[in-house]
């Protein structure tokens, strides 16, 4: 089973916060077939809850993110972000859910190289069309969070290892403040060690922001601080 509860139960809070996903199946063409990325895949993650999602490449898992982030429409099934059926939103509207209740941590910070670590947030605001007064001090005080010195804060990436431009990319997916977190091969660039202190940090902050955080990996000596592992083998999901 890879659900947690009962999908068609009104009264589970599973399917009203965090992440629900029913049913998901995702297909490809390849030539004149079709190649199957996710098969009926289902998955819940509530609120606070931490799930580590493992298997080789080309098992699925960047589809799953993908179409979790609701950067693609499935086939067939559904994809709740609290609540709210993604597949029945037009195109703007999936776009401002997406700005406004996921924060995504790529496999790569792709942080903008002129511009310091709070700028890599602030900048954030004016995409969203605001600057609040306060913005500034949220930022320094996210990134104090995650780990990052004030005396850090002021650097550009360039000037940062790459443990630190991690954290500023998860510093930057919490700024506006989601109810999901999906994060990419976090660790993918990082030794052991710092790959561990990310992980460490993402159970923090799961826990903190009080997240519905779903990360994929293949690196399975850093899954100690998960709450489930969940194996991807062929576009199927297995708990």
């Amino acid at each position: 089973m890879n659900t947690v509860t009962d999908p068609t139960d009104p009264t589970s809070l599973r399917t009203r916060s965090g992440l629900a996903l029913h049913g998901v199946t995702l297909s490809y063409p390849d030539g004149e077939q079709r190649l199957t990325a996710l098969d009926d895949v289902s998955l819940e993650v509530a609120p606070g809850e931490f799930v580590a999602v493992a298997g080789p490449s080309g098992s699925g898992k960047s589809s799953l993110l993908a179409v979790a982030a609701t950067l693609l429409r499935p086939d067939h099934g559904q994809v709740l972000i609290d609540g709210q059926d993604a597949g029945a939103l037009s195109e703007r509207a999936r776009t401002a859910l997406r700005r406004e209740r996921l924060g995504i941590v790529f496999q790569q910070s792709n942080l903008l190289a002129s511009l310091t670590a709070v700028e890599q947030l602030l900048v954030l605001e004016d995409v969203r069309g605001r600057r609040p007064r306060e913005a500034r001090a949220r930022a320094e005080e996210l990134l104090a969070s995650v780990g990052l010195a004030a005396a850090k804060q002021r650097r550009r990436p360039h000037q940062l290892s790459g443990g630190e431009r991690q954290r500023v990319n998860i510093a930057r997916a919490l700024f506006g403040r989601p109810s999901v977190l999906l994060v990419d091969e976090p660790t993918s660039a990082l030794d052991h060690e710092r790959g561990a202190q990310i992980v460490e940090l993402l159970a923090e902050v799961t826990r903190t922001h009080r997240t519905a955080t779903v990360m994929v990996t293949h690196d399975r000596d850093l899954l100690t601080r998960v709450d489930r592992v969940l194996e991807m083998a062929d576009g199927r999901l297995r708990g």
